[in-house]
């Protein structure tokens, strides 16, 4: 296995040559606390970046064992890692003295769920992060210096403040693996109340906007029915009130612009666990709970839809029914029957996006 100043070497001989002879970085480089994986080099510099990952031994990163002894727990702490390490890569890119090396470095975005990511893999001995970075080059020429001060001098510091766990935030961390705890907590408190979701009062559900999934600020905060009020007491000890909604037929009622497809959709995203902070933390829908809409124009290849349709013109058989280019109705049919063929215990339908002549079927 060679090592940095290696690696360092090799760089600063490839300047100005071919882009082509990056190839010769491929391999395992020893650095001072972890080791560094070149997986795949793009093969030109407008081709999708290189493939590398940063392994470290979890004795150095030295995140304490008691966050990582539960398979919820890796989740979350894996989650927060990934966050981490973007925030510091972002950091480094708003110095303007790093920002050019900076901006070579990417891994991928974390949304508001906390969910079991490929960019940061935590295993038994070792914490994984994979990267994509981008070989810097002047047209199709090697720029050896410019990859040294991303690989060799950028890189180390975004690893040093992101994976060490004295350099990173301890009480957002613990915030986030006992969130997480009680959030799964929740999903399985549903089934044994014989309930299929839970949103806690104080719950801001609407977004920022139509492509943002961040809270909107200054919306009005969810508060449940008092009939169907539950009270859930969560191993962090804190005791939340919200609404429990039971098995069942339940509808959801009320104006134009009342917020019925706002609730809808936080249930729909209520089968995730969400991060602090995101409104939504309490807002939880058992695991396996699918939305069912019309799709009009999708394929369907043999589904038996005969409980809702039958007597298509030209006598089509609905028992096993396959089209090009559905419509409405026997979308959402199609729909329905696989959700059900998948094992779904809860659907989720909104009217705005369903077929009228398939919603009139008792």
């Amino acid at each position: 296995m060679k090592n940095a100043t290696e690696l360092t070497q090799i760089l600063k001989s490839l300047d100005g040559q071919k882009y082509g002879t990056y190839k010769r970085l491929k391999g395992i480089y020893q650095f001072k606390q972890f080791r560094l994986a070149i997986d795949h080099i793009q093969v030109d510099p407008y081709a999708p970046p290189s493939k590398m990952r940063v392994v470290m031994s979890r004795d150095i990163a030295n995140i304490p064992n008691n966050l990582l002894d539960t398979k919820d727990k890796i989740i979350a702490v894996a989650d927060f890692l990934a966050r981490t390490f973007n925030d510091s890569i972002s950091s480094f890119k708003r110095n303007s003295q790093n920002a050019k090396a900076a901006s070579n470095i990417t891994i991928d975005q974390c949304g508001q769920e906390i969910l079991e990511r490929t960019a940061v893999v935590i295993n038994k001995n070792d914490i994984e992060v994979r990267l994509e970075i981008s070989l810097p080059a002047a047209g199709r020429k090697i720029l050896g210096k410019a990859a040294v001060s991303t690989l060799i001098e950028i890189l180390p510091n975004i690893v040093h403040e992101s994976l060490l766990y004295k350099n990173i935030n301890h009480v957002k961390l613990d915030t986030q693996v006992t969130l997480m705890l009680d959030q799964a907590f929740i999903r399985e408190e549903l089934e044994r109340r014989n309930l299929v979701a839970f949103i806690a009062n104080g719950s801001i559900l609407p977004r920022k906007s139509g492509v943002s999934d961040k809270h909107l600020p200054g919306a009005v905060a969810f508060t449940s029915p008092k009939n169907v009020e539950v009270q859930m007491t969560m191993p962090s000890g804190k005791t939340i009130t919200g609404m429990g909604l039971p098995k069942g037929i339940t509808l959801i009622v009320g104006g134009g612009f009342h917020g019925k497809s706002t609730v809808l959709e936080a249930l729909e995203r209520g089968i995730y666990n969400h991060i602090d902070g995101d409104g939504r933390e309490y807002v939880i829908t058992c695991h396996d709970a699918m939305k069912i809409r019309a799709e009009d124009g999708r394929h369907i290849e043999k589904v038996n839809i005969s409980p809702f349709i039958n007597n298509l013109p030209g006598n089509k058989d609905t028992h096993q029914f396959s089209t090009e280019n559905a419509s409405g109705s026997t979308s959402q049919a199609t729909n329905v029957m696989e959700a059900l063929e998948a094992g779904t215990s809860l659907l989720l339908i909104d009217e705005d996006t369903s077929a009228t002549n398939f919603m009139i079927r008792d």
